[in-house]
């Protein structure tokens, strides 16, 4: 789970690399009674790390709701280890506050902007990949079986950098 209240002082923050996408992997995002488990990944960069670097990663993606009722929509930046031989089957870790906002049938299309820190453990195993991902679920009680609402593609990007704490 993602430290709350969480706060970094950088001191003359070092940006190492860059790494963007405008690849939205989504396309319907699943609406389910209130199972927040269930998520889709929206975008998703590949970043090296080691351990002690910070991650500052921002992005948005875009969904419309054409189901005539409202839908709840969460979105949150989550990472694993692109190298520890199990991929995305292995363990997340949740990088940013939880984001979310109704998506109304007026309102019909909502961006869905994040931006967060996050420093990567001390424990991160030298030589490993971290994959930034923007991930997103929805939920409606009045949700029925295959509900869906539409991942606008070409509309999403996700930035993250690579920062070391300057001397």
């Amino acid at each position: 789970m993602y430290p709350a209240k969480t706060i970094y002082n950088i001191s003359c923050p070092n940006v190492l690399s860059l790494h963007t996408t405008d690849e939205v992997t989504a396309s319907k995002l699943n609406i389910n009674g209130g199972d927040p488990d269930l998520y889709a990944t929206m975008l998703r960069v590949v970043v090296p790390v080691e351990a002690g670097d910070y991650i500052r990663a921002g992005g948005w993606a875009r969904v419309t709701n054409d189901l005539g009722y409202n839908v709840g929509v969460g979105w949150h930046f989550w990472m694993y280890d692109a190298d520890n031989g199990l991929g995305a089957s292995g363990e997340w870790a949740q990088i940013s506050p939880l984001c979310g906002e109704n998506v109304t049938p007026d309102m019909h299309h909502m961006p869905l902007w994040i931006k967060a820190t996050y420093r990567v453990p001390d424990t991160w195993p030298a030589g490993h990949r971290a994959v930034v991902v923007l991930r997103s679920s929805g939920h409606s009680t009045a949700a029925k079986v295959g509900d869906q609402i539409t991942v606008d593609k070409p509309y999403g990007y996700l930035e993250a950098e690579r920062i070391r704490e300057g001397a």
